[in-house]
């Protein structure tokens, strides 16, 4: 590989690595515009493990604009993020695809929370808490705007829920 190759390949780790953090920020802040500016036209995502939709990214944002505003708090922590940059005789690709492992601790939010991209009272009740966690597939393709997703896939590998009352 020549040293503009692996160059480029840093540039395009980095960029997809940004491309997953946004992705993460997106979602906590309920940023959907920005959400759905992460893909592709016909990109597309599955959250089907974790008990949600399979869509377009329209579609999964405005799922997920419902299921998650009923969290004030909500933190997606991407760890050991696996990228790989399709090459083709040696040179980098346009596709890549990223595995990553996943923790997502949430706080619901208080009892004055709407259906709004913002939660209410960040600082809402003290409990109880939800943990989902699992692994991200993402797939990536070059575009001229940048790298963007064309597909995401959960899959959810535990929860921890507080216990029913009742």
């Amino acid at each position: 590989m020549t040293q503009r190759a692996e160059h480029t390949t840093v540039m395009d780790r980095l960029a997809i690595d940004d491309l997953i953090t946004d992705y993460a920020i997106a979602v906590d802040d309920g940023d959907w515009p920005g959400y759905r500016a992460l893909f592709t036209g016909d990109g597309r995502a599955d959250y089907r493990s974790a008990g949600g939709i399979e869509g377009g990214a329209g579609e999964i944002s405005a799922w997920l604009r419902t299921t998650l505003g009923r969290f004030a708090v909500r933190q997606h922590l991407i760890v050991n993020r696996r990228i790989r940059v399709v090459s083709h005789d040696g040179a980098p690709g346009d596709t890549a695809t990223v595995r990553a492992d996943y923790l997502n601790p949430m706080r619901p939010a208080g009892p004055a929370a709407g259906p709004g991209d913002e939660p209410a009272d960040p600082a809402g009740p003290a409990g109880p808490h939800f943990t989902f966690a699992g692994r991200y597939d993402f797939a990536a393709r070059r575009t001229p705007e940048g790298w963007r997703l064309t597909g995401v896939v959960v899959q959810e590998k535990w929860r921890q829920m507080p216990p029913a009352t009742g």
